[in-house]
């Protein structure tokens, strides 16, 4: 009698240990399947192609720089997150829209329009930018980078960031 309960015992033991190497394939099987299926299916860009909205233009005055903050939807991978920006804009006598980028290309500091100077100046190192966005002074060896930009009716928006060549 005592060899029919060790007999059971290893065959719930067998068992157990089959089911076990069965099952570790299935698990990994449907983790892969979900996300592949989360891929493919998944949830689409918010915004199209990476252009963001910048907001109203018809406040903008002719000849005016004014900076605009918005929001920009980064897609790293898997991961989707809104990240809040600015651009400085440059509406021209033409009706023209330029939008640069907030960084000096020097080694990427904060910048400000100087009215009474008519140049954007960096605090860091000195450097000038022109309301084109050419070097005017200081160390930055190239002009200021831009957004591209359209305009929907009112509306400004922003796309990928160029990089601006030396000139």
């Amino acid at each position: 009698m005592q060899q029919t309960t060790e007999s059971k015992q290893e065959t719930t033991r067998r068992g157990l240990i089959m089911g076990a190497i069965y099952a570790i394939p299935f698990l990994i099987g449907g983790t892969l399947t979900a996300s592949v299926g989360n891929y493919l299916l998944g949830r689409q860009k918010d915004q199209k192609n990476g252009w963001a909205d910048a907001g109203d233009v018809s406040e903008i005055q002719s000849g005016t720089t004014r900076q605009v903050v918005f929001e920009r939807v980064i897609v790293d991978g898997w991961k989707m997150r809104n990240e809040r920006s600015s651009a400085w804009v440059v509406l021209n006598n033409k009706r023209d829209i330029t939008a640069f980028s907030p960084l000096c290309t020097h080694l990427g500091c904060a910048y400000r329009w100087e009215a009474q100077k008519k140049a954007f100046s960096c605090p860091c190192h000195g450097s000038a930018f022109n309301v084109q966005g050419d070097v005017i002074a200081g160390p930055a060896n190239r002009p200021l980078d831009r957004y591209s930009t359209k305009v929907e009716g009112n509306r400004l928006w922003l796309g990928p960031l160029q990089s601006a060549k030396r000139s």
